[in-house]
């Protein structure tokens, strides 16, 4: 038994080694942040996180997020010394292929990791996200004598987090919001990958979050009753969020390379682990090991974590006694079921030459499903009057109106991304956030993550291409529809006109397997009379036959998206008068289209007719995956202009007489 003062300092120490331990097995990983910051996640995790590792789901824990994630180790340890479902056999296995172990901690891959906190500055928004939607659920659901949504939000940040933009919004929003609940334990080891914070980062981060209206306390955080005493304090504070500031050693025990650049992202080496283990007091042999002592300490967390959870079952049991339908919805709110009749006062827009900009279609279904649908929260990026995105009558989300459902971002499209994430990872509400759709740019990391993690992540991106005109190319998305589509597990919706837009918001709120994204116009377009044409419900298949061929022998198919469908659907008319039989293909969505049959794909798009046209207000790439080598496309392959949209379309390309021009060369008439 290594002998040690006390068990607090056996249980650190376990922690420390194991962390070792692993990136050594593995020769990869960050063993400096575990051993730097173990004593006061030790102090976090056994005197204050209320959790049950038996149940990691469980509605009211408080959630505690890495946004370090390259000290994965730190969690991992602490997984599986209070008693997930992580056995020891996974930390030998960190980092490798198909273990529940990897380099950064994945959501809904191992029990217990709250998000999928890889690059720097994410856990931290997504922290503020999880705050936000406790609140507003507390707000929802909560009843006098009766509260069953009452959790913290807990984080350990690093140096890296704080230096990362998207944690300056987030920070930002969470101290307007004064979410009191959010409490981030911040490692300042003053150590970054190229040496000393020194180099690069040197303002003083307490004032800096004391100006974001949070409350800033300093502390030793090796000193676990300082530590203890700081998480006391801050809640206490409900009007601010906490930065608790820790000075803490990088890579701690380590004779040689504690507080050095060197503990920070590579092993320490066999020589280094075993001086650091005969520093630390620890036996030599084996690896991994665990003291049956720090263990039984640990793992009651798992008697108290039932008792936790069995009090709050309790409770909630008298809560659904006293409201029975609130019950009812929370439950199903938790499992991600939508209320029947959720979506039946979707209108259908009546046919209309000249037609509205599918932003406004959008912003009359949101509203129309919204009071059927009252855990949808969101907002926009400082946007809402040109997004169309403002729930009516639902009030804004503020400080002491947690129950309100417009959310505002403000002109902070990353964090937007990054609380969104959080939100979703919460549970229990659906969010949704809107931008123009130029600013994806600063939001991809974090749609990005939304993917990774399968999130159920609405977003309403408007000003779809260069139809947005005069304010010219720097506002004007050209290659966004196929940086999007690039993203795995991303769904990206253009839809054609008001009816297409009411089926797509369907789709986006039933889709649970991953963001949703609808790619909206700025400016007018007609909406199809579908008794000429076919139903828009064939968006949900991604793309159907919208207008067959006057004589259903098709010499070429037109495919459109968008605002660009009336060219394709006009042009069919014209060639026809030319003898040229034309389909019209409505293909909204890639990915919906790619998710049917080979049948049903080949239906619409039949290998014989290999003369196809694609129209598209956006770069070229990856249209050919769809019209074949002996097909065209009429897209841009430059950015736009700032003129009024109908120049910039005629002089760009997109015109009827165009399409009809290249669909002539394709067919060689």
């Amino acid at each position: 038994m290594p002998h040690h003062d006390n068990l607090d300092q056996l249980c650190i120490n376990t922690i420390r080694t194991l962390a070792m331990d692993a990136v050594q097995k593995a020769k990869s990983g960050h063993p400096g942040l575990p051993m730097g910051a173990a004593a006061m996640a030790y102090t976090l995790w056994t005197r204050f996180l209320k959790h049950n590792p038996a149940n990691p789901a469980w509605p009211d824990r408080d959630r505690f997020v890495l946004s370090a994630g390259h000290g994965s180790m730190l969690l991992y340890s602490l997984l599986h010394l209070t008693g997930y479902d992580l056995p020891l056999e996974q930390l030998k296995n960190f980092r490798q292929w198909d273990s529940l172990t990897p380099g950064h901690p994945e959501h809904g891959l191992t029990p217990g990791v709250e998000a999928t906190a890889g690059p720097l500055g994410q856990g931290f928004g997504n922290g503020v996200g999880m705050a936000i939607a406790e609140r507003f659920l507390a707000a929802y659901f909560n009843r006098p004598g009766h509260t069953i949504v009452d959790h913290y939000t807990y984080a350990i940040v690093s140096d890296g987090d704080l230096m990362e933009g998207v944690a300056s919004e987030a920070a930002s929003l969470a101290g307007h919001l004064k979410l009191g609940k959010l409490i981030y334990l911040y490692d300042d080891n003053r150590i970054s990958i190229e040496g000393s914070t020194d180099l690069a980062f040197t303002e003083d981060r307490g004032l800096r979050f004391q100006a974001y209206g949070w409350h800033v306390q300093h502390v030793d955080g090796n000193d676990l009753e300082a530590v203890a005493a700081a998480l006391r304090a801050a809640q206490a504070e409900t009007e601010r969020p906490s930065l608790i500031v820790a000075r803490t050693i990088i890579g701690y025990g380590s004779p040689h390379k504690q507080g050095t650049a060197e503990a920070h992202g590579e092993p320490l080496g066999e020589d280094e682990v075993k001086a650091t283990k005969e520093a630390l007091g620890w036996p030599l042999e084996p690896a991994f090991y665990v003291p049956d002592e720090a263990l039984a300490h640990f793992r009651q967390a798992l008697p108290r974590g039932q008792e936790r959870e069995a009090d709050w079952q309790r409770r909630f049991a008298a809560y659904a006694q006293a409201y029975p339908d609130l019950a009812a919805e929370w439950e199903r709110a938790q499992k991600g079921e939508l209320p029947s009749g959720w979506d039946a006062d979707i209108p259908t827009f009546p046919a209309d030459p000249k037609g509205v900009a599918t932003r406004t279609a959008s912003g009359t279904v949101m509203n129309a499903f919204a009071p059927r649908l009252p855990l949808f929260i969101g907002g926009s990026a400082d946007l809402a009057p040109s997004t169309r995105t403002l729930l009516k009558g639902t009030g804004n989300f503020a400080a002491g109106s947690y129950g309100n459902r417009n959310m505002h971002f403000g002109v902070r499209e990353h964090g937007m991304g990054a609380l969104l994430n959080g939100m979703a990872l919460h549970c229990g509400v659906i969010p949704f956030g809107a931008t123009f759709f130029v600013f994806t740019d600063y939001m991809r990391p974090a749609i990005r993550l939304a993917a990774i993690t399968r999130l159920p992540v609405i977003y309403v991106f408007t000003h779809d291409s260069i139809g947005v005109g005069e304010d010219g190319p720097t506002h004007q998305p050209v290659e966004h529809l196929a940086a999007l589509r690039a993203i795995p597990y991303m769904t990206v919706i253009r839809p054609a006109d008001a009816n297409e837009t009411a089926v797509a918001w369907k789709v986006a709120i039933e889709h649970q397997e991953g963001p949703v994204a609808l790619a909206l116009t700025r400016q007018n377009v007609p909406t199809f009379d579908r008794t000429r044409y076919a139903s828009a419900e064939g968006l949900r298949r991604g793309a159907y036959v919208m207008a067959e061929a006057d004589n259903g022998k098709p010499d070429i198919i037109l495919i459109g998206t968008g605002s660009e469908i009336q060219l394709v659907v006009a042009a069919r008319e014209e060639l026809a008068k030319k003898g040229i039989a034309a389909r019209v293909v409505s293909m909204p969505s890639w990915e919906l289209f790619e998710r049917q049959s080979q049948a049903y794909r080949e239906g619409v798009l039949p290998p014989g007719i290999t003369a196809r046209l694609a129209v598209e207000a956006g770069v070229s790439q990856g249209w050919h995956r769809y019209v074949g080598l002996t097909g065209d496309v009429i897209g841009l392959e430059r950015f736009g202009a700032s003129a009024p949209y109908q120049t910039i379309m005629q002089h760009l390309g997109f015109t009827v007489e165009n399409v009809v021009a290249r669909a002539r060369a394709l067919v060689g008439k």
